[in-house]
């Protein structure tokens, strides 16, 4: 049950997909002044149809009933960012919400997209230009794999700019925090202490940094399909804690990835989003009034 007067959520991070939110929810949740909820809720992008109901606010809350006294609270959905009503429902329910938008090269995040969908059993389609080229099938119900939760589409995820825009024109720069990927990966440390001052708590702490969601193949494809069957999560979820859960299901996806990275992507196919991502990229870095657009570049 949710408490009398359960802690609320007052920051967001709202995404994008495969931009190394993971290990920021994990750098954050070890911080004394930050409570980070377990698993992504999905709660604001309905309009996605990730679920097959609408959890009500109820549940959402209880997401946050172990929150103590901690001063800021938070959770990570990265498919708030791509829903164009999240930012409403956000504001809505939090008008003093702070947002944190982590973003990475548009090439690099499809691709380890696809790679994700593909480990996962979403994606069947094993080589990648040929699931780029299977979008407009897809889009009118096509091709669609048999486990996927919504056709696996690619090319609109990583249009940041407009995305980015939505949260500023509802929030104002001043609630709104970009992070991109290739300064976390290249100076981890003060990236996210500009995240801790941004949140207005103790910038001096320093978590365990470690990668988190790697993009290693898994072990065994028919574990995974097993550890997602309905009736086998829901069960786990029914008999234990949600802290005990996610632990759980932590240890049991490093115990099934494998060390063995995916392979490179074809050149040919990387010059080919360079140049259609190349317009979005320009119009980012004025967005950000910052020079992305060695993303296009070898």
């Amino acid at each position: 049950m949710v408490e009398d007067n359960p802690r609320r959520p007052d920051f967001f991070i709202v995404g994008a997909p495969k931009c190394a939110t993971t290990s920021m929810v994990e750098y954050l949740r070890q911080h004394p002044n930050i409570f980070m909820a377990n698993r992504e809720p999905h709660f604001f992008d309905s309009d996605i149809h990730f679920k097959s109901r609408q959890m009500m606010e109820e549940e959402y809350l209880n997401r946050f009933s172990e929150a103590r006294d901690e001063k800021r609270v938070g959770e990570k959905t990265v498919w708030y960012l791509y829903s164009k009503q999240a930012v409403s429902e956000i504001k809505k329910f939090c008008p003093h919400a702070k947002i944190i938008i982590q973003i990475r090269n548009p090439v690099d995040m499809l691709y380890s997209l696809y790679s994700s969908h593909l480990r996962s059993g979403r994606e069947d389609i094993i080589d990648f230009e040929e699931a780029l080229n299977a979008e407009e099938d897809r889009r009118k119900g096509l091709r669609i794999p048999k486990h996927a939760l919504k056709p696996p589409i690619y090319l609109e995820f990583p249009l940041y700019t407009e995305q980015i825009k939505r949260y500023v024109d509802a929030f104002g720069w001043k609630q709104v925090h970009i992070v991109v990927f290739d300064d976390l990966v290249k100076n981890t440390l003060d990236t996210y202490r500009n995240v801790l001052r941004f949140l207005e708590v103790d910038d001096k702490f320093t978590p365990d940094f470690k990668i988190s969601n790697s993009g290693n193949p898994r072990r065994s494809k028919l574990f995974h399909k097993f550890m997602r069957i309905p009736l086998i999560v829901n069960t786990a979820k029914f008999l234990l804690s949600d802290t005990i859960c996610h632990s759980i299901g932590q240890m049991l996806f490093r115990w099934n990835t494998s060390n063995k990275s995916r392979p490179p992507m074809e050149k040919k196919v990387r010059k080919r989003l360079q140049k259609q991502f190349e317009p979005e990229v320009k119009r980012l870095s004025k967005l950000l009034n910052r020079d992305l657009t060695y993303w296009c570049k070898d």
